[in-house]
Formats: structure tokens, C-alpha cells, sequence
């Protein structure tokens, strides 16, 4: 087991890092040139479990990593495709929105492309302690790697992402027989695609709908029915007016707005991310659904307004009870496989929930900058990225705000280092 240290260590080497590390090679390269990107897998891929051969973003190109904060830098998307030569090709697709795959491989070409900040992978975070000085002052921290491998640091970045929701009711069942969208692409290469499975889709929005398409294309002959609570899909609520809300500009309207302000936006802005799907997405499911009936093979089934509120084993089978939202009436359905597009945890990631614990903390806050509210002086710090919709709004898990968040978090570690009483250039890693 051996230990090192850095000034800035980053954990996740998503689209969220990764805006953070171009930010500091471009304005702070001395900061930079002092951190560390931790990445848990073996290279970057973006949404690996749901990287379908044909599934497009739903954020415009421009909103990579870096454009809307600095236009002419070199680790934009239209270089990425200038250096692939594909620049030409992809301007006369005619369309804002590129391949998910596509985007996946300009995350990795920024990646490799940075000069300063240095990328490992195959190296996962599993514990975080935070580290304090003789005169009890918060220093820093250390990461325990799972191999017992140890790294030290002043500031703290955590931007692994959100902690995939599986409902409770679920938790009986074999691994084997449960997939979530999140490990889709990994695990279902295992399942057996001999006969007719019955798969049950789980999950009434964009998610949901690309498990069931793929189920299609991945099993065939298979036999998928979509479960949902709501009365049916709809597309994504995509008014202009309304995409404002995801402007980098309005993140301090939001976070300034009484909670009661804040439940409403969240709350009415939940279909155009959550609660919908997308227009091309949503006219392929209902000719297929349309083509199934007209050939009579029923082989698609979709049920309305209804809850999963039971789900065990007989034998070979899995059994989910079935609540109908309108009657309270229940009803049993016999499946081989559960494909779960049921989202992400509301909560804190669980890694981010037991350092609060650690710190003693009686709940998890970000200030404005993302800097987790320690409620004592410190000469360290920890930022959080990617989950604080609840006090940053519903685009802080999007692509929209990375490249003005990233220039905030970076300012905002300048400006601690300089007021800190180690001063700018003088490190307290040897108190780490």
C-alpha cells in the first residue's frame, strides 16, 4: 500500500471533471499542473450502461465542455471534429444534436488532450476522511483506493455522478434477473436470448422507452411490456421559453429563490428531462407499437397508471404484482427479466452522504460555488458537482452548465488558496 499527495484530487472522470480539468489547464495551469482526475473504469465512456449504437444527445454540441465559457478553446467539440476530419460531415448532418456515442468520444479525446492535469484510471475511490492539523483546523483529505492505496489532498472535487435508483421493491430479486439502465449495455450480453423471453420494462420515460427498443433489437424474439404510473408517454416539455431555465445565467435565480420557488420550477420543469421522451424517440416506439398491432402478434405490451408494489421468485419466473392507480385492484405478471429505467437518486451520492457523516454534518449543503458547507475554517475544501438540483436547478446534471460551473469552482479554489493562511503557492499536503 503506498500513499501520495496532490494539491486537487478529482474523483469521476466524467463530462463534469473533465469541464473542470479544461477550466484549470486554461486558468489556472499552475493549480493544474498539482491535480489528479480518479476514474474507476479502465477509459472514459459516457452513460457506458446506455451507449445504444443510435441514441442521440438531447443537448446542443455547443454545450460541450468548454464553448460557452471560452469559444476559441482548442478542447471544444467542433475541434474534436476537425481533428477526426469530420468536421465537414457532421455540419451537413443539419443537426445540433450529435450521436451519444459521439460525445462519449470527445470526452475521451479531451481526456487525452490535456496537457497538465493528470488522468488515471482503473482506480476507484471507496472512502473519504477528512484530515486536521495539531491545532484542529481541517487541512485536507484522504481517499482510500480500493486496492489500499491512499492519496492525500487539499481540495476535494467529487463528480462521479448520481447513485442509480432501484425502488425498494425490487431488492428480493436475483441480480441475474435485474438490470438497470445504468449497466444495461454491461450485463446484457449475459442474459440467454434463446426463445421468446418475457421482459417488463419498468419506467415511463426516455430511458425506459431506449430499454425497451433495444430490448428488441439485443433479444430477439423476446416479449417486452412497459410498466408505468403515469397515463401514458408524452415527449419532452421543449419550449424555448421554458430552455432558459437551462441558461448557466439563471443558476443564481434559482439558488436566490425561496424554497417554495424552487419546488414549483423543479416540479414544472420535470418533463423537459425527466418525464418525457424525445419526438424521434416517441413516434419510432408508436409505429412499432402500431406495426405490432396491425400484424396481430401483440407482442408489445404497454400498461398505464400502475405501481410495481410486489416482485419475488417461483422458480424460473419472476412474479410482479401490479397495483392499477385508478381501481386499487392488483393483478400478477409473469416475466424472465426486469429492465429498470427508473432513473437516478434525488439524494446526495451515497460517497458524498457518508462524509457528511464523517464531518458531522446534520445535512449536506453546497454554497453557491458547490463548496460543501463545512460550518467550521478550513485551509481544505470538498466541492460536489453534478447533484444539487435541489439549490442549483434541474440543469446542474446536465451538460448545459459544465463550462461556467467548472470556471466557478476553479475561481473559486483560487480565491480560498490566496486567503488561506498557507497563502497561494504553499501547500499544507504535509499535514495530509
Amino acid at each position: 500500500m503506498a500513499h501520495r499527495t496532490v494539491e486537487l484530487l478529482a474523483i469521476g472522470a466524467g463530462p463534469a471533471n473533465l469541464a473542470l480539468a479544461v477550466a484549470l489547464e486554461e486558468l489556472a495551469p499552475e493549480l493544474a499542473e498539482q491535480t489528479l482526475v480518479l476514474e474507476r473504469e479502465k477509459n472514459v465512456v459516457w452513460q457506458r450502461g446506455m451507449l445504444l449504437p443510435d441514441a442521440l444527445s438531447q443537448v446542443s454540441f455547443l454545450k460541450d465542455l468548454v464553448t460557452m465559457r471560452n469559444p476559441r478553446s482548442e478542447f471544444s467539440f467542433i475541434n474534436f471534429l476537425h481533428t477526426r476530419d469530420r468536421l465537414d460531415a457532421f455540419v451537413n448532418l443539419g443537426s445540433f444534436v450529435p450521436y451519444r456515442s459521439e460525445i462519449s468520444e470527445y470526452l475521451q479525446w479531451v481526456a487525452d488532450s490535456l496537457q497538465n492535469v493528470r488522468v488515471e484510471y482503473g482506480h476507484e475511490a471507496t472512502a473519504i476522511a477528512d484530515v486536521h492539523s495539531a491545532d484542529g483546523e481541517l487541512t485536507g483529505w484522504t481517499v482510500t483506493l480500493a486496492d489500499g492505496d491512499t492519496i492525500g489532498c487539499r481540495y476535494l472535487v467529487i463528480g462521479a455522478g448520481r447513485d442509480a435508483h432501484v425502488p425498494a421493491v425490487f431488492d428480493g430479486l436475483p441480480a441475474e434477473r435485474v438490470i438497470h439502465s445504468t449497466e444495461y449495455t454491461q450485463r446484457i450480453g449475459c442474459v440467454p436470448t434463446h426463445g421468446s423471453p418475457r421482459v417488463t420494462v419498468v419506467g415511463g420515460a426516455q430511458s425506459a422507452a431506449e430499454l425497451f427498443g433495444a430490448a428488441l433489437r439485443d433479444l430477439p424474439g423476446c416479449r417486452p411490456t412497459m410498466i408505468m404510473r403515469s397515463i401514458g408517454l408524452n415527449g419532452y416539455e421543449s419550449s424555448k421559453f421554458t430552455n432558459e431555465l437551462f441558461y448557466s445565467s439563471f443558476v443564481d435565480e434559482f439558488y436566490g429563490a425561496s424554497p417554495e420557488a424552487r419546488h414549483q420550477l423543479l416540479a414544472e420543469m420535470h418533463r423537459t428531462n425527466y418525464g418525457g421522451l424525445a419526438p424521434a424517440t416517441l413516434e419510432s416506439l408508436y409505429r412499432q407499437f402500431y406495426q405490432d398491432r396491425r400484424s396481430g402478434q401483440d407482442r408489445l405490451g404497454m400498461i398505464t397508471m400502475t405501481d410495481v408494489t410486489g416482485a419475488e421468485q417461483d422458480g424460473d419466473e419472476i412474479v410482479l404484482t401490479l397495483t392499477d392507480r385508478k381501481s386499487g385492484t392488483s393483478r400478477e405478471l409473469r416475466t424472465d427479466l426486469v429492465l429498470l429505467g427508473t432513473g437516478f437518486s434525488r439524494e446526495m451520492p451515497r460517497m458524498v452522504r457518508m462524509l457528511g457523516d464523517s464531518l458531522g454534518l446534520e445535512r449536506v449543503d453546497v454554497t453557491r460555488n458547490y463548496r460543501l458547507e463545512l460550518g467550521r475554517p478550513a485551509t481544505g475544501a470538498c466541492y460536489v458537482q453534478g447533484v444539487n438540483e435541489s439549490t442549483h436547478g434541474i440543469a446542474d446534471s446536465l451538460l448545459s452548465v459544465l463550462a461556467a460551473r467548472s470556471a466557478e469552482i476553479t475561481k473559486d479554489i483560487l480565491e480560498h488558496r490566496a486567503g488561506s493562511p498557507a497563502g497561494r503557492y504553499r501547500s499544507l499536503l504535509a499535514a495530509v
